[in-house]
């Protein structure tokens, strides 16, 4: 392979993994000796740093990661906090809470419990990391069945499932007789 099919190809790795990459390693994906893959990464190095490109090739003992250039860590950090924090919308949150409180679940459950199509919910919620497919159900078209994750449990602070609030009870004589507690004013 010729020297710039090299350096784009160990680009692309290094690129791709977004975690350091061990020498030896991209020597192997390369199909090169491992000196060889140590001086592509050295040469890219320098040419980003020559360019003063916003992305750097840095080593890390005996491996190599791209990262970006310190000096715009805040605008980096201001765009992923915003990424990070966008609040889950109505449709999410109800997905996630059908999911989280009836798991392992089926997309035609939560369809059902819903009474909308929630394909894009879903995943946009697995994109989110806060759910996953579980398995399988040994159903006719055997059907994926989805369940929350330990990404989840970070997120809402708990440890566990068990730790979920409990669901209100439908009480159907307090929706009739309208005995609401009341005794709050709003007053402190």
């Amino acid at each position: 392979m010729e020297q710039e099919k090299l350096k784009s190809a160990a680009e692309a790795i290094l690129f791709a993994c977004g975690a350091p990459v061990e020498a030896d390693k991209l020597a192997q994906a390369l199909g090169i000796k491992e000196s060889r893959a140590k001086e592509i990464c050295e040469e890219l190095s320098k040419e980003y740093a020559d360019r003063k490109s916003g992305i750097r090739i840095v080593r890390l003992a005996g491996s190599y990661q791209m990262c970006s250039v310190p000096e715009y860590a805040d605008g980096i950090r201001t765009v992923m906090d915003l990424r990070r924090n966008t609040p889950l919308s109505q449709a999410a949150s109800e997905v996630l809470a059908v999911i989280a409180y009836n798991q392992p679940v089926t997309k035609a459950f939560i369809e059902q419990v819903r009474g909308v199509d929630c394909s894009g919910v879903v995943a946009n919620l697995i994109s989110r990391e806060l759910i996953e497919e579980k398995g399988r159900l040994e159903l006719p078209g055997r059907p994926l069945v989805y369940g929350t994750t330990e990404h989840f449990l970070r997120c809402f602070n708990i440890s566990s499932i068990d730790e979920l609030p409990p669901l209100p009870e439908d009480n159907p004589e307090d929706d009739e007789s309208g005995s609401h507690d009341e005794t709050h004013s709003g007053e402190a």
